[in-house]
């Protein structure tokens, strides 16, 4: 890769080979570990951490730039690297309850090795975390540290990863919740395929399983009561909204250049001129612009007060992730309104990218959530 590009450059340069692997890992379901290889190649999985951990010390702005165009090309790929940038932001989070030595042995191997982590918290019975409920999975305290049984589901990235951050509680007395960093190929480590969803299929967000797994006593991260887990401050819900949107805007944008090209293209005999040319379709083209350039605009401002240490309350930052995610779906459901058919055959991308900006309504905060919060806020406060 050229050196001399920007970080967005280069992962706009990625993403262009990215996106043609793309639809045969959709079609298979298979994980594009060729994609992460290229990504350790070029620099960018260390991008989020900070300089004094030995990281790239990336902007907010940046992150997003290079999200942005790996989900263009590739969305999965986009949410396993997101996760890795949202892990590194964490363990260097002022007042961050990881080890110093722990975040940078994190930072070294995804440098030299092209490691990757991501946080395993959600699990069959408990589902989101978000919704409260102590984890099933469980932590014994032995002689020689912790071991961890349980099995999380929705692990993305799974075939790739090199470590694990288990969301677990104690055996003890007074159970204690927190994080448990295990290595991908410690011993006991299982990871069932049990991925087959509509979109973002190429993602490996399979089961993961552990079974008696040993890790070192100073791996436990955050040990505390349940009643006593932090909550979310703004600037890191601002953070995972800022690389989600990012992401599905990329999708967004993907399905609006495969458009504009089908309608320039398509010629009806009846017409004896493009569909570009009709006013109505103008007229639709013209929404989907409006629509794209509201997510931009309110990417550039989360990021922009990301960057320069504005405050940023929960409240707007989930209101802005239900934003973004609804107006990327409305983009992408626009387009296959004007296409019919040719929109929804294999052939095309756009099935794909409906099916993959589909799942930006999963991630948390959810919808129901997000208004509850926002109009309980406005109903105390007055404002």
């Amino acid at each position: 890769m050229n050196a001399s590009l920007s970080w967005g450059d280069t992962a706009r340069v990625l993403a262009a080979e990215f996106g043609r692997r793309a639809a045969a890992h959709d079609r298979d379901g298979t994980f594009p570990h060729e994609n992460f290889a290229d990504l350790h190649t070029a620099g960018l999985l260390a991008l989020a951490a900070p300089r004094a951990l030995g990281g790239q010390g990336a902007s907010s702005t940046q992150l997003a730039e290079v999200i942005g165009a790996i989900g263009y090309g590739c969305p999965a790929t986009a949410l396993v690297l997101s996760m890795q940038y949202i892990q590194q932001r964490q363990a260097a989070r002022a007042g961050s309850p990881w080890p110093e030595a722990l975040a940078r042995r994190l930072v070294k191997d995804a440098v030299e090795r092209g490691a990757l982590i991501n946080a395993l918290r959600v699990e069959p019975e408990l589902g989101s975390p978000a919704r409260g409920g102590l984890p099933a999975t469980v932590a014994t305290k032995t002689p020689d540290g912790w071991r961890i049984s349980g099995r999380k589901i929705y692990s993305t990235g799974a075939p790739v990863l090199k470590w694990l951050a288990v969301w677990a509680r104690t055996d003890e007395a007074t159970p204690r919740v927190g994080t448990f960093l295990v290595r991908a190929d410690d011993p006991g480590v299982l990871i069932e395929e049990t991925w087959d969803h509509l979109g973002l299929r190429s993602s490996g967000s399979h089961d993961v399983v552990l079974d008696g797994v040993l890790t070192p006593a100073d791996h436990a991260v955050g040990l505390v009561l349940p009643g006593e887990v932090p909550a979310k401050d703004g600037a890191f819900q601002a953070e995972m909204t800022l690389l989600l949107g990012a992401l599905y805007n990329g999708v967004a944008r993907a399905a609006r250049d495969w458009l504009v090209a089908f309608l320039n293209q398509r010629v009806p005999s009846s017409l004896g001129a493009s569909l570009a040319t009709l006013p109505r379709f103008q007229e639709s083209v013209g929404r989907i612009e409006g629509l794209l350039l509201s997510n931009r605009v309110l990417l550039e401002r989360l990021a922009s007060d990301l960057d320069s240490g504005a405050g940023a309350s929960v409240v707007e930052a989930g209101l802005a992730k239900n934003l973004l995610m609804a107006q990327a779906i409305a983009v992408v459901q626009d387009a296959l309104a004007l296409t019919s058919n040719h929109g929804l055959s294999r052939h095309n991308p756009l099935e794909r990218h409906l099916r993959d900006v589909l799942c930006g309504r999963v991630h948390t905060p959810q919808e129901d959530s997000v208004f509850v919060s926002a109009g309980r806020f406005a109903l105390e406060t007055g404002r």
